[in-house]
């Protein structure tokens, strides 16, 4: 991994003073010890005319797959592909950029305590990048780098195999950029947009990324035509902070127009006094939409299956048009959670005698569950193995057969949105898998059409046109009053207590068959 600095002088202004404001004397060839290797320093030619520094990254392949673990969680962004033999090496990417952030911090900073005044002025500077990975292409190089007051942009791009032009070109290209500019302003360009190019990073994308972002890219940044691509690109399409970075530009553009700091128009809201508003948690926006579509339906009697420890039934219990509420688990200690939160013991008779909580796997059939207006499966699917999800779609669709099914899950897409996610990851270790919306939509129709079904999908929580809702819902209504022939792929076993459950003194109700199950 490779990129020069050169520049050109006269006996006056010579052009070893670059050594001075990278603080690298050109007569050494300085290491420097990296988290992924080592940078080299070094200076191909230094003459008055004409001076030439060179920073060499030598990546250990090793050292980045042991440090990062893997991709999401700081390892190498291709590591998916091959974990030791990528382009990481000899591509100038983010561990680029965090090498000349040690190397070049002072000169980043435009900092020059010998050379005061050559630091803040413009220098006649050249820089090539022999590999630069460029996802846009030569084009979009050319428009990041354009703006910036470059006289001269070359992105060339690289052949896959000069020996087979037919194969055509690769995704790096040789940049080569011309003009006078601060070295420390060419530093900063190349800090943010290796990494824009590149479209990933080696390391985890923390909220600090945004401080540095605003640092490197403070005088040109906020007016950059391709800052919208720039801040998602170099912030890892982490959707807030992306948001956080634009708006924070943003103050500084207005600040710059009216020629005031950033401070004297960031003023709208008094820091004494609390008056942001606090985000709903997605669990109670999970519960509202469950409620809502309740309510739609007219149910009056309804299962949640799956219930936990009782959030939904509490919430239930709050609305008195829903009369016969029924949570069932397979867990005896959630079941016992469940009844100290809805405070059963203390509960009175006329309350009590619209809860009932009962054991049991909804993997098998159950005919305590029949007869009901509504059931809820939310956030429930994903704690099975898919091999089991045919014997709870025949458990509840074909067997019990209310009049609507709800049912929640996570939609993967959304996961790049969660800031503590690792991406690759699911969000919750019991999660046997998570689907995108058309895995959940192709689900939900072969369901729906097998049991006599029609089904309807409603977005919860916020629907980002990117990547759509955190939480995705379906919402089953029964056409057919017959119920689907056989059972399901798997068998259907039965469970339950054929006299049916009864109330133990805490309200629990008990059952004397206990199956293994996912709820």
């Amino acid at each position: 991994m490779f990129l020069t600095i050169s520049t050109t002088g006269t006996p006056e202004s010579p052009a070893t003073d670059l050594g001075f404001l990278l603080h690298k004397h050109p007569d050494k060839a300085q290491a420097f010890s990296t988290s992924h290797g080592t940078a080299h320093v070094l200076y191909p030619e230094a003459s008055a005319e004409r001076c030439t520094a060179a920073l060499l990254l030598e990546v250990d392949p090793v050292a980045l797959v042991r440090r990062g673990k893997g991709k999401g969680s700081g390892g190498a962004p291709d590591s998916a592909l091959a974990q030791y033999v990528n382009d990481r090496p000899y591509a100038a990417s983010s561990l680029l950029s965090v090498a000349m952030s040690t190397v070049f911090k002072s000169a980043l900073r435009g900092v020059c305590a010998a050379m005061p005044e050559r630091a803040a002025g413009r220098l006649p500077l050249r820089i090539d990048v022999p590999a630069l990975p460029a996802r846009g292409g030569a084009e979009l190089v050319r428009k990041l780098f354009g703006p910036l007051g470059w006289d001269r942009v070359e992105a060339e791009p690289v052949a896959l195999d000069e020996q087979f032009p037919e194969w055509g070109d690769s995704r790096y290209v040789r940049l080569a950029l011309e003009g006078e500019l601060r070295l420390a302003d060419a530093l900063r360009q190349l800090y943010v947009l290796l990494p824009v190019l590149d479209d990933a990073k080696h390391y985890w994308v923390a909220p600090d990324e945004v401080d540095k972002l605003l640092r490197a890219g403070e005088g040109w940044l906020a007016d950059h035509p391709e800052q919208k691509l720039i801040t998602s690109r170099y912030l890892s399409r982490r959707w807030s902070l992306t948001r956080q970075a634009a708006e924070r530009l943003e103050l500084v553009r207005l600040a710059e127009s009216d020629d005031l700091e950033v401070e004297d128009v960031d003023n709208a809201v008094d820091e004494t006094k609390d008056t942001e508003e606090r985000p709903v948690p997605l669990a109670e926006q999970r519960r509202a939409a469950i409620l809502d579509a309740l309510r739609t339906a007219g149910a009056s009697s309804v299962l949640d299956l799956g219930c936990g420890q009782g959030q939904l039934v509490q919430a239930l219990l709050k609305d008195i048009r829903f009369t016969d509420i029924v949570g069932v688990d397979v867990s005896v200690r959630a079941l016992a959670i469940a009844a100290r939160r809805l405070r059963l013991e203390r509960m009175g008779e006329r309350q009590s005698g619209r809860v009932t909580l009962l054991q049991g796997s909804l993997t098998y059939t159950d005919k305590r569950l029949t007869g009901y207006d509504a059931a809820v499966l939310s956030e429930v699917i994903e704690h099975l193995d898919l091999p089991r999800l045919p014997a709870l779609e025949y458990a509840v669709f074909g067997s019990a057969r209310p009049r609507t099914v709800i049912v929640t899950t996570p939609n993967a897409e959304y996961n790049v949105r969660w800031e503590t996610l690792p991406a690759g990851h699911v969000r919750h270790s019991d999660h046997r898998f998570e689907w995108n919306r058309a895995e959940f939509s192709a689900w939900a129709s072969r369901v729906a059409e097998r049991h006599g079904y029609a089904v309807a999908y409603v977005p919860v929580g916020d629907d980002d046109p990117e990547v759509g809702p955190p939480t995705q819902m379906a919402v089953f209504t029964l056409t057919s009053a017959d119920p689907a022939p056989g059972g399901p792929d798997t068998g259907a076993p039965t469970a339950g207590n054929p006299d049916g459950p009864t109330k133990s003194a805490t309200g629990t109700a008990t059952t004397t068959t206990t199956k293994e199950g996912a709820a």
